[in-house]
């Protein structure tokens, strides 16, 4: 990715997330919503803004559905913060990456309990070795 594509991703997450922690009344949209990745077309023409949510699944399409309702409002908001003739038009997506991530470590360390609880049935006393760092 051309160098400054990934500048203009950084300003626009930057810029898009104070304006979702500050200037947006919308009731829909869960206090627990951050941007997380912005990806700019090549031609600087639009941008797909990656949102998390913490919540239930309706929270996050209520979040979601208000921040696709408001993107005009973003982008007039933003526009006098950043210095380009033309800023992207933004389309808004759900990411569960951070969701995901924290369900995986939340099975990582189910799976470690679980085997500390065999060692501990077996009569094992150190059921991992001490290289896990």
């Amino acid at each position: 990715m051309p160098y400054r594509i990934e500048r203009v991703n950084a300003l626009l997450r930057e810029e898009i997330g104070s304006v979702l922690a500050g200037e947006l009344n919308d009731p829909r949209i869960s206090p627990m919503a951050s941007v997380t990745r912005v990806d700019t077309s090549r031609d600087l023409g639009s941008a797909k803004v990656y949102v998390s949510v913490l919540g239930t699944d309706e929270e996050k399409a209520d979040t979601i559905d208000a921040l696709k309702s408001a993107s005009g409002f973003i982008h007039r908001t933003i526009r006098p913060h950043l210095r380009m003739r033309n800023v992207p038009h933004l389309a808004f997506y759900l990411d569960e990456a951070i969701e995901k991530g924290a369900d995986m470590v939340a099975f990582i360390d189910e799976v470690i309990q679980r085997d500390k609880e065999i060692a501990a049935q077996r009569g094992d006393s150190d059921p991992l070795p001490d290289d896990t760092t």
